[in-house]
């Protein structure tokens, strides 16, 4: 390829390349990108000929990236994100009346779409992308609109308002094992559903320590890497385990679930509102953000 950009292939040859890399299968990549088989196996060879090594090692179980194809992945996927979303930034510059939000999976699930719903309702002249990751850092909130971010609520360059207080107590189904037990010497000899998370995230161990008890959770206990995981296997019965007040507060008030002891954790940490304040905040998205700081100070989180 001439010009400036010599080893850039095709982007429909780096879309194919990441879908085959996140699936492990050419077929299941077909089938997301609304494409046959060969097409895919073809945008792929033609990227392997570009690069001139081979990104894959194929066999009958399917694929797997080589140890080339690995590297690349490495690289591939932060650029298509980064255009993916310097697009929808572009875009939404021209459409006033759109706003990006970046949250985490457990918010955008249990805190802010079913507020979303409720703000649809009244303004349905406003449309809300949410943009869902657990990969939340503070240098990504330029990239949108408004990010709800977890912390202290100290980040330079950043105006942030509080909008959900870290609240954490155990939870389980009614008539799960152990789900009556009063006392935290009783609560540390139940099988606990385990949270074992690479981001810094409340554990077992740190919620214990909080009372003064030192914990080690059992091998043996259910883990899970992620809070939305582990929130589902309470519900699913599978045992007693943390559970943020956001996430819990509506399927506690149906009877869905309950409380295991009157203790709780508030960490003094929140999600707050955030936007960069180098970018200038539309109508619409200041409406939104107020919107849903007033909802949030008439909440309980508590329950």
């Amino acid at each position: 390829m001439a010009g400036r950009f010599p080893y850039l292939p095709p982007l429909d040859t780096l879309i194919a390349f990441e879908c085959v890399a996140r699936l492990g299968s050419f077929t299941r990549a077909a089938d997301e990108l609304c494409v046959t088989q060969s097409a895919v196996s073809k945008q792929v060879r033609t990227l392997e000929q570009a690069l001139g090594v081979a990104l894959f090692v194929r066999g009958a179980r399917g694929v797997e990236l080589s140890t080339a194809g690995g590297l690349y992945q490495q690289e591939v996927v932060p650029a298509l994100q980064r255009i993916h979303v310097t697009g929808q930034r572009i875009s939404t510059t021209h459409h006033p009346d759109t706003v990006t939000v970046l949250a985490t999976h457990a918010v955008s699930q249990f805190w802010l779409f079913p507020r979303l719903l409720s703000f649809n309702a009244v303004h349905p002249e406003i449309t809300i992308h949410i943009h869902a990751s657990n990969d939340i850092m503070p240098f990504m909130v330029p990239d949108h609109d408004l990010t709800i971010l977890y912390g202290n609520g100290d980040w330079p360059s950043l105006e942030a308002t509080a909008l959900i207080p870290e609240v954490i107590y155990p939870l389980a189904r009614p008539g799960v094992a152990g789900c009556e037990v009063t006392t935290l010497e009783a609560l540390a000899g139940l099988p606990l559903i385990q949270l074992a998370s690479a981001w810094d995230c409340f554990e077992w161990r740190d919620w214990f320590a909080h009372f003064g008890i030192a914990y080690q959770s059992p091998k043996a206990d259910p883990t899970f890497n992620q809070l939305t995981l582990t929130y589902a296997a309470i519900e699913q019965g599978r045992g007693v385990g943390l559970a943020w007040a956001f996430m819990a507060e509506e399927a506690m008030s149906r009877g869905d679930l309950v409380r295991v002891t009157d203790f709780y954790v508030e960490t003094g940490l929140a999600e707050y509102v955030v936007h960069d304040l180098a970018r200038p905040m539309s109508a619409a998205t200041k409406l939104f953000r107020d919107w849903l700081v007033a909802g949030a100070a008439s909440g309980n989180t508590k329950a």
